[in-house]
């Protein structure tokens, strides 16, 4: 309740600076044919596609996280409530999170870009196993969860972009990730302000989430090899994580010079640069790792003539 004028006020800056967009613009409708099925068209093949492996399997990854939105907005309405200013915020990043599945998938479809099958299947699979939020329902949580997932997601959706190598879906990426980098502003900055009324337990907050971190869509079935997959391609990896979206936030909060905290929000506080030092350490030796690899690969390979 403390924090409901600022939620007014950051929905209604959210509002200001939104802009609105139509999904259908972003789709080259043209590319499109019959697949097989009633029309008798042609069925998916690996050869349809025209994006990278790699980010085939990031495309992939954030569409079925963008399909369980039935399963955040349960989760957020849960958290915040449905009344006044937190309702409306609720079912406003509800309606936009909304349009960001409904243009990948129609992307992916017309394109040809991954086996709609496979995917169709996938989402089913994803959906029935349903999202439950891992701080549960507390609000504080809830809220720095989301500061760095929301960026996390932009994160990836635009490095997915970059690496598809078709400028159709790098501009639809950029649109969607356009909508992620507004909802992380809303959220970062009603944690600031959860900061002045409550620091020592905001600070825990933050460092359990750091912690513990997982995206979203870490229940799709395989996601640990695509994942890997993901990472080795460079779209999304731990130095990705820790130096484009952790420290960001953090260093945006003032989270190492900030004065005033209590015993329980100091402690809080040395355990999140204690697991930052590790998850640096950790950063770099799968980069340092995945050179290597690249390294005795190119090495290994025929020379050409």
């Amino acid at each position: 309740m403390e924090l409901e004028p600022v939620v007014a006020v950051e929905l209604d800056r959210h509002l200001a600076t939104a802009k609105e967009w139509f999904p259908h613009e972003y789709v080259p409708w043209s590319q499109g044919r019959d697949f097989d099925g009633p029309f008798g068209g042609e069925p998916w093949s690996p050869e349809d596609s025209k994006v990278s492996p790699a980010s085939r399997e990031a495309l992939i990854v954030n569409l079925l996280t963008e399909d369980n939105l039935p399963g955040y907005h349960r989760e957020i309405s849960t958290i915040f409530g449905r009344d006044g200013a937190w309702g409306t915020w609720v079912d406003r990043w509800t309606a936009e999170e909304n349009r960001h599945g409904i243009v990948i998938r129609d992307y992916l479809t017309v394109t040809r870009a991954v086996d709609p099958v496979a995917l169709e299947r996938a989402r089913m699979t994803h959906m029935q196993g349903g999202y439950e939020a891992d701080h549960g329902d507390k609000m504080l949580h809830g809220l720095a969860y989301v500061s760095f997932q929301e960026l996390a997601t932009r994160v990836s959706h635009r490095n997915t972009g970059k690496a598809s190598g078709d400028p159709a879906c790098e501009r639809l990426l950029a649109r969607v990730a356009a909508d992620e980098n507004l909802h992380m502003l809303f959220y970062r900055n009603l944690l600031a302000s959860a900061f002045e009324l409550a620091p020592g337990e905001t600070m825990r907050a933050i460092t359990d989430v750091v912690k513990g971190f997982q995206m979203p869509g870490h229940t799709i079935d395989g996601f640990l090899r695509k994942s890997v997959a993901i990472a080795n391609a460079g779209i999304y990896d731990l130095r990705v994580h820790l130096d484009d979206v952790v420290s960001p936030v953090l260093r945006q909060w003032g989270i190492f010079e900030m004065e005033g905290l209590d015993a329980e929000g100091e402690k809080a506080r040395e355990e999140l640069s204690d697991f930052l030092a590790e998850l640096d350490t950790a950063a770099t030796r799968f980069v340092d790792r995945r050179a290597e690899r690249q390294a005795r690969k190119t090495a290994m390979a025929p020379s050409a003539g």
